[in-house]
């Protein structure tokens, strides 16, 4: 029998699956809101060393943030390839194979593995109109 929470739970209307190394898998799902407006959520699973459950974490990211966050997201990843590690060859690793779109029974067997966290969405923050001075540093 259904619980409530899996009742209040939809399905997501797109996802795509990532596979990073053995241990890690990104997931791209966009849901849809009670309001037929859409989100999207980036969940990291790893799996816990010498056990049978997922550790996962999840970032919420609402339609206003979709472009603050890809454009800060590129010029992240531009600086580290460009200035941190231009020598390092980025496509070493590259293989179609780690993306696939998930259908409806291949994505309730992969959630079904993770280990649930009840935390509240929270949109990303992101400046826009960003300068080079503006960008994140790590």
């Amino acid at each position: 029998m259904e619980t409530t929470e899996n009742k209040m739970r939809k399905e997501p209307v797109h996802s795509m699956k990532l596979k990073a190394g053995r241990k890690r898998t990104y997931f791209f799902d966009i849901r849809e809101t009670k309001s037929s407006d859409y989100y999207l959520t980036i969940t990291e699973s790893k799996k816990k060393f010498n056990e049978d459950r997922y550790e996962r974490h999840k970032i919420f990211l609402y339609k206003e943030d979709f472009n603050k966050f890809l454009n800060v997201l590129n010029q992240s990843i531009d600086h580290c390839k460009n200035e941190l590690m231009p020598d390092y060859d980025f496509d070493e690793f590259h293989r179609e194979d780690d993306i696939s779109n998930l259908n409806d029974n291949e994505y309730s067997n992969t959630t079904s593995k993770f280990e649930t966290s009840k935390k509240e969405p929270v949109a990303a923050e992101a400046t826009t109109n960003l300068e080079d001075s503006d960008v994140l540093k790590w």
